[in-house]
């Protein structure tokens, strides 16, 4: 058994439930195109999430960029969107051939920092689209205000957010759609897999098509469309999940509990979560290092690293600074968030994570104060 701690182990079921649940696929022999326990985690997680409808897809990033590409922008459209986020937020706006606009987000919670929004607006700007970063909900109802005043559309980057209510409603029914990434990192996974929320059945149909080649039978093909669903398999290893999902999320939030009771007192170490840590999904720890703290965060980044602990600088760089879109694309000036980049480490948190582990991590953290 290895002592590395990393900073996510993926949450399963009981081995012999899900060699059960897949049993009956050695008898009918489908594994794919949208079969029976596909349309069961749909179902299933439209319940789950509070949300009128939820197409399934391969993986998130693909949930997002067929969300982008179900509304149909012209080609050199501007998306509004925070540089603070995983790559796949920005891969997904350019590979729609639209430009993204990169907006500084807020200190407290590293969302996008609504305030900075309408002067980036221009008659080229189609959409806004946020990011629920660590699973802090953004502020939702000035987005989709000052959106909705300017005639553009609110896509929300949910794939943090798995299971977060917002103001007594599922975070998904917020904006005109929302994406969801099951990936195996994530506090609720079906191995490979992402979800789009579809606020009405048009959308859904859309979707429909554009992940099956726009097949919709065996002699008609009714709209272009790409191969993006998911199998059964993975499907099937969501429904099994998602059966455990309260339990592990259960089982995250006492770790990020623990940190906090043990953390508090360190100054210059400031955690990012917005909500309780006896709330959320318990999907993230983030804390930022401040310049109180007695090293900065590359170099405790390298002393976790010398003790078998590893941690994340999630995000860094920001998805603005990459070389693949450094100096393309338009932005204001993003001070909060690149001084976030440069702070940011997220801790150890998954389901079973030992008091022995969460303390060799806050060890690491006292013994530079």
């Amino acid at each position: 058994m290895s002592d590395h701690i990393y900073v996510t182990q993926s949450s399963m079921p009981p081995y012999e439930e899900y060699i059960e649940a897949i049993r009956p696929l050695w008898e009918t022999h489908r594994l794919t195109n949208m079969g029976d326990y596909h349309g069961q985690l749909e179902q299933q997680l439209a319940d789950y999430l509070d949300v009128p409808e939820i197409s399934l897809t391969v993986n998130g990033h693909l949930a997002l960029e067929l969300a982008i590409q179900a509304f149909g922008f012209p080609p050199g459209s501007e998306v509004i969107t925070t540089p603070f986020t995983f790559i796949s937020t920005t891969h997904a706006i350019v590979r729609n051939h639209l430009h993204p606009v990169f907006c500084d987000v807020r200190n407290d919670d590293g969302t996008i920092d609504v305030t900075k929004i309408e002067q980036l607006i221009t008659p080229k700007t189609v959409a806004i689209l946020p990011v629920h970063v660590y699973g802090n909900a953004c502020q939702t109802e000035e987005i989709e205000k000052l959106a909705y005043a300017y005639g553009l559309r609110v896509i929300y980057d949910a794939a943090h957010a798995f299971g977060i209510r917002y103001k007594g409603k599922g975070i998904g029914n917020y904006g005109d759609a929302s994406i969801f990434s099951f990936h195996a990192t994530k506090v609720f996974n079906s191995v490979e897999g992402g979800g789009v929320v579809c606020k009405n059945h048009d959308l859904y149909e859309k979707l429909y098509n554009l992940k099956n080649f726009g097949i919709r039978g065996e002699e008609t093909v009714v709209s272009v469309g790409a191969n993006a669903k998911m199998n059964e398999l993975c499907a099937i290893m969501g429904l099994c999940n998602l059966r455990h999902v309260n339990e592990a999320m259960e089982s995250r939030r006492k770790v990020r509990m623990r940190y906090q009771e043990v953390l508090t007192d360190i100054p210059g170490i400031r955690c990012l979560i917005e909500t309780s840590p006896a709330e959320g999904n318990g999907a993230y720890y983030p804390v930022a290092v401040e310049e109180s703290y007695a090293i900065d965060r590359d170099k405790l980044y390298v002393r976790f690293a010398e003790k078998g602990i590893h941690v994340r600088k999630y995000f860094y760089p920001l998805t603005s600074d990459e070389a693949c879109f450094r100096n393309e694309y338009r932005s204001a000036d993003l001070p909060i968030a690149r001084r976030l980049s440069k702070q940011v480490l997220t801790l150890p948190v998954y389901e079973g994570m030992t008091e022995e582990e969460i303390d060799r991590v806050t060890e690491v953290l006292r013994e530079n104060r």
